[in-house]
């Protein structure tokens, strides 16, 4: 029998909680619950890749690396991004290797530092857009423009975060390492989207101060390892059209075509909803007879057996 190779692209809501403290500890706490939604996955069969964001940590990071530039050097933006695959991923192996022992299955869980190579000529870099860090009021936001340089903007609602480059990842550095473990263990990779290089003349690797899109990166991991579903988890159980207004419309399905039509229209944030549908736009286009699905983590189980969630095909 066939298994089905699933890439998970985990959302914020699966690593911080509303109304708890940024702090590591809470962190570990809210990945814990997240981790038994992902053992039940695999204790049904699924083999899994997990992506993961790392918006709110790497800005974090990035922010006590400043704060203490009088006493130990800043470190540059592509290192807090390796930082924050770390420990994210350090707490995603805590967790889901405890929910897979209660569930009596010892598969191995570990994270990969994943680089991703970016164009350095992407348009990404002359207009940011991606949201890193804390949200501030507006005041704070602007004050921090003046004082910092950032480039700060209002977030879906939500409030004002500072933004970087979000350039298209083209290739996975680690791939191979990737497809040599998937059959046997479940690897964490890239994080934050991974750690955005470029390729130099002379084959090194550069990092670059940006945050790659980690749904863009979960598609492109999905295509390159020939995953059967690419599955983006996220806030919400099902993808909307007039999304908060008082005719909005939940969907169960979605074709290319519908997709690029509602994209053209406006229909989902950028920074939010938008990338996750461009990006089950891309594997659906790419893998004709496969299915991306974004839906809630908590309904995750439910949404493989075809009970939940919207599913994009071509």
């Amino acid at each position: 029998m066939a298994v089905t190779k699933v890439v998970i692209a985990l959302g914020g809501n699966a690593l911080e909680e509303k109304g708890l403290p940024a702090t590591a500890e809470s962190q570990l706490q809210v990945v814990k619950k997240t981790t038994e939604y992902l053992a039940e996955l695999s204790v049904r069969g699924y083999e899994l890749a997990i992506a993961h964001g790392n918006g709110p940590q790497v800005g974090r990071i990035l922010l006590a690396t400043e704060a203490a530039a009088n006493i130990t050097p800043a470190m540059p933006f592509d290192v807090c991004g390796a930082m924050s695959q770390g420990y994210i991923g350090y707490h995603i192996q805590q967790g889901l290797k405890l929910a897979l022992q209660k569930r009596g299955k010892n598969t191995p869980v570990v994270s990969l530092v994943t680089q991703v190579v970016v164009d350095k000529n992407d348009p990404a870099f002359q207009k940011p857009t991606k949201p890193i860090g804390p949200f501030y009021t507006e005041e704070e936001a602007k004050k921090l423009e003046a004082e910092k340089g950032y480039t700060v903007k209002e977030d879906s609602g939500r409030g004002w975060r500072r933004v970087v480059a979000s350039p298209v990842p083209k290739k996975i550095v680690e791939l191979s390492a990737i497809k040599e473990l998937f059959d046997t263990t479940i690897v964490i990779t890239v994080g934050g989207g991974g750690i955005p290089v470029i390729e130099k003349e002379d084959g090194s690797l550069e990092g670059v101060a940006a945050v790659i899109d980690k749904d863009l990166a979960a598609e492109r991991l999905a295509e390159d390892i020939n995953a059967d579903v690419l599955m983006i988890l996220t806030e919400v159980e099902k993808v909307s059209i007039n999304f908060n207004k008082p005719d909005q419309k939940n969907l169960d399905t979605l074709t290319v075509a519908q997709a690029e039509q509602y994209i053209q229209e406006g229909h989902f944030a950028p920074g939010s909803m938008l990338p996750k549908v461009q990006a089950a736009v891309s594997f659906a286009k790419a893998n004709p007879g496969k299915k991306a699905i974004i839906t809630s983590l908590y309904k995750a189980v439910e949404a493989l057996e075809g009970t939940a969630g919207t599913v994009i095909t071509l």
